[in-house]
């Protein structure tokens, strides 16, 4: 069995992967800030589900921090991979405060590409997003189009982690699978994100917000299905980036939708116009994933929402007072 290092293990995407490597008998240190981006009660939650296995140590450190990094040994052993899914999330706050995405997603990069490097660390996997490519309007998104015009710092801060994995890899042979995930959604999300909300508020009988006309389309992904990506992408590959997508995106209309017949209770919906950071549309092409990794999203948007539901009903006592 295999011993990982992996930064953001309180967040959504980090604690669901970290949970499936544990199963599989590996064994994990998870690291994470903990910060206040979102709600902290729901990555204590996380957290305390993954302190019950005995193959996980968790550290609460910043990775932006150069110096606490670079002290850290995290018990002296060889990690086999790192694993980096910490990162300064969402398009829109990106725009009021884009010097902490800097800090998280650029400079906490380079500080754990770096760590790698001193620490003998061959493989890196990178969490990255749609983000990156911007307001296409491909049919499909593809790994090899076009991705130098971000529209928000969050791409942004995204598109340079990836360059500055590249460099590591060209430079110190480092292996990296760059992962660009698909609006990631299922039970413990984020708070901030639209299943979450969208639930919350419906099951509460509080109005939910939709940007738009509700036509704005989303490549939705299961965490289930993301973090069996993100594990498939271990395996040396060179460098490599890859989507990991639903391959169905779901209008936002349909999202509602599929939320009110999961909860039998009818939505109060009102309308805000669309953020100028926001892309009207998402939809990942995964033959590469397919291909390099034999992965396919297994998870419909139906039963994933189900399973969101049912969390938040088992966690309701302390859910229904969450806010992003």
């Amino acid at each position: 069995m295999s011993l990982y290092l992996l930064t953001g293990a309180a967040g959504f995407i980090g604690a669901r992967t970290t949970e499936l490597l544990l199963e599989a008998g590996h064994r994990v240190v998870g690291v994470d800030d903990v910060n206040d981006a979102y709600d902290p009660r729901v990555k204590r939650h996380r957290l305390a589900k993954l302190g019950a296995h005995t193959g996980f140590r968790f550290f609460e450190l910043d990775i932006s921090k150069r110096e606490a990094l670079a002290a850290a040994d995290f018990g002296g052993e060889r990690f086999d991979a790192l694993l980096n899914l910490a990162a300064r999330a969402g398009v829109r706050t990106s725009v009021e405060n884009p010097w902490v995405y800097v800090d998280a997603n650029v400079t906490g990069t380079l500080n754990l590409l770096e760590w790698c490097r001193q620490h003998g660390v061959r493989k890196f996997v990178l969490s990255s997003t749609s983000s990156v490519y911007g307001g296409s309007d491909a049919t499909v998104f593809r790994e090899e189009q076009e991705t130098s015009h971000p529209i928000s710092p969050y791409a942004a801060t995204k598109k340079a982690a990836e360059a500055l994995c590249y460099t590591w890899h060209a430079l110190h042979g480092l292996d990296v699978t760059v992962l660009r995930y698909f609006t990631v959604y299922g039970p413990a999300g984020r708070p901030d994100m639209s299943v979450f909300r969208f639930v919350r508020c419906i099951r509460e009988g509080e109005p939910i917000t939709v940007y738009g006309d509700g036509s704005m389309a989303r490549d939705f992904t299961y965490v289930d299905d993301v973090a069996r990506g993100t594990i498939a992408a271990l395996r040396p590959l060179g460098y490599e980036i890859v989507n990991l997508g639903g391959e169905h995106p779901a209008q936002v209309n349909e999202l509602v939708a599929t939320v009110e017949r999961a909860l039998g209770r009818s939505a109060e919906v009102r309308h805000e116009s669309p953020h100028p950071a926001d892309v009207p549309r998402t939809a990942a092409c995964i033959d590469k994933a397919r291909r390099l990794l034999g992965w396919e999203p297994r998870v419909s948007l139906a039963e994933g929402v189900a399973n969101a539901v049912a969390w938040y009903e088992a966690e309701r006592a302390w859910a229904k007072d969450v806010r992003a």
